[in-house]
C-alpha cells in the first residue's frame, strides 16, 4: 500500500469533473446519482454540491449524513471517499461556490428559491490507480461547517 498524501491524490483528481454522491434511504438502500464538482479542483477533503432542498438526497441526509463519493479519472485512477454532509442554505456560502454552469440549473442564481449546497467532509479517502493503492484518514469532524 502507498501513502500518498492528500495533496498527491488531490493533484491527480483536478479534471474530475463528476463524482457519484451515494447516501442511505430510507428503505436501507444505497442510492447514488451522479453530481457535478462545480469546477472544485482544488481538493482539501470537503466537497461542494448544489441540488434542490426538496430532493430525496436531502432528505437521506437528514436522516444520516454519512455518505460515500466515487471519482474516477484516467486511466483506471479511481477515488473513494466516505464523509460526513452537511446543508448549508446561506447566500454567503453559495456565492464562494457558485459556477456560471450552475446557472442552467438554477435559474434565478443562489437566490434560487429551494436551493440547498451540500458540504461532503471526507473522513477516509480510498485511491487506486491501476497500480498502485492507499487510503488517506481525515478528522471529517473538524472540517465541518
Amino acid at each position: 500500500m502507498s501513502d500518498r498524501s492528500l495533496s498527491d491524490i488531490a493533484t491527480k483528481m483536478r479534471d474530475i469533473d463528476i463524482a457519484m454522491l451515494s447516501t442511505h434511504t430510507d428503505g436501507g438502500a444505497i442510492a447514488g446519482r451522479p453530481m457535478s464538482n462545480n469546477g472544485e479542483v482544488d481538493y482539501d477533503g470537503d466537497s461542494y454540491y448544489f441540488t434542490w432542498e426538496e430532493s430525496r438526497m436531502v432528505d437521506d441526509i437528514k436522516r444520516n449524513s454519512k455518505v460515500g463519493l466515487s471519482f474516477q479519472g484516467e486511466k483506471a485512477f479511481l477515488v473513494a471517499v466516505e464523509g460526513e454532509a452537511d446543508l448549508i442554505k446561506d447566500k454567503a456560502a453559495f456565492k464562494e461556490h457558485w459556477t456560471k454552469d450552475l446557472d442552467d440549473w438554477f435559474k434565478d442564481g443562489v437566490d434560487t428559491e429551494g436551493l440547498v449546497l451540500i458540504k461532503v467532509s471526507a473522513t477516509r479517502v480510498h485511491y487506486w490507480d491501476g497500480e498502485d493503492e492507499g487510503e488517506v484518514k481525515l478528522d471529517g469532524a473538524k472540517q465541518r461547517h
